[in-house]
């Protein structure tokens, strides 16, 4: 296992885990054509995964955090270069399967994005029992985990339920940001929060929810039932909805042009974060995340966000 160096001296540590990362390929092409050779420009690879890329944003945003993350193959060591390139903090846990790739195109004639996500490495018991071992060595008392992501196969379905277990040992509180049965596992631990998509929100309930209030009814359950603290749902152009015992907020995202909606999840995840990393009230840590996930969308491809634009759309909502 190797390990990098890391600033010691964060105001509240953030561990983040990705189990399966993927190196990011993207491209744009003028049409896509059914059994036609498409050819493409405008290349860019991208070390992407969810936990990763709230790391990456984290980074960004001038903020500290410590990726833990596999890696594997020639395709892993590119990953981690490009990872070390961005002076992003990490710790790596090599594993014998090839890292994956995922690939995005956009067709520049429609401005349609289409994205192609390769499964994943089978994961060892040893290699998935490495990761949740630097976890307990590694989570701070006072501190966030982040799990984020997809699991690869060979992993079980309730790691992230034993890393949010690991996490409330030390008195960390855990954020998940995953799908399916590895959500459903970790809910039932109760986790500090959690950020589904409408699919995932519809899948934990059970039944379509077709509006808002539903939405916001379904997650008023969660928390209601002690899965989660907060439950922060998304809603794209028309902004976020944040439930909690407090109450609901919801906040209208800045109007801009959508270039592309890869990684806005990650970065809202980040922004949130990394504001209650820094004793923020949890509604200024809300507008960071709406803010980080706008800023996202206006980035090309896998780009994720910048800075200077979160912090303007920051103060935009603060005065809202």
């Amino acid at each position: 296992m190797e390990q990098h160096p890391v600033d010691a001296r964060p105001v509240r540590q953030i561990l983040t885990v990705t189990l399966n990362p993927a190196l990011d390929i993207s491209a744009s092409t003028q049409e896509v054509v059914r059994e036609h050779k498409l050819r493409c420009s405008g290349s860019r690879l991208d070390p992407g995964g969810g936990g990763v890329n709230v790391s990456r944003v984290i980074h960004r945003l001038g903020g500290r955090s410590l990726a833990l993350y596999t890696a594997g193959g020639p395709i892993g060591e590119a990953y981690r270069r490009l990872v070390d390139a961005e002076r992003v903090p990490s710790v790596v846990v090599p594993i014998a399967g090839q890292t994956r790739q995922s690939l995005s195109v956009e067709e520049r004639a429609t401005g349609a994005q289409y994205r192609f996500v390769l499964e994943g490495p089978t994961l060892s018991v040893e290699e998935w029992g490495a990761c949740l071992d630097v976890i307990g060595q590694t989570v701070a008392p006072g501190g966030f985990l982040v799990a984020s992501g997809s699991l690869p196969p060979g992993v079980p379905a309730d790691f992230y339920a034993r890393a949010v277990r690991l996490a409330r040992e030390a008195g960390a509180e855990c954020v998940v940001d995953a799908s399916g049965p590895a959500l459903g596992a970790a809910l039932a631990e109760g986790v500090f929060a959690v950020a589904p998509s409408g699919r995932e929100l519809e899948q934990l309930a059970g039944a379509p929810l077709p509006t808002l209030d539903d939405r916001i009814d379904a997650a008023t359950a969660l928390v209601a039932d002690g899965s989660a603290r907060y439950v922060a749902l998304t809603l794209g152009a028309e902004g976020a909805v944040l439930v909690s015992a407090e109450g609901v907020l919801r906040l209208a995202a800045p109007v801009v042009d959508v270039v592309s909606a890869v990684g806005a999840g990650d970065a809202f995840v980040a922004g949130f974060v990394l504001r209650l990393a820094q004793s923020r009230p949890v509604e200024a840590a809300f507008r960071a995340a709406v803010a980080a996930g706008t800023a996202a969308v206006i980035t090309p491809a896998t780009a994720l966000c910048d800075r200077a634009d979160v912090e303007r759309f920051e103060v935009m909502l603060d005065r809202a």
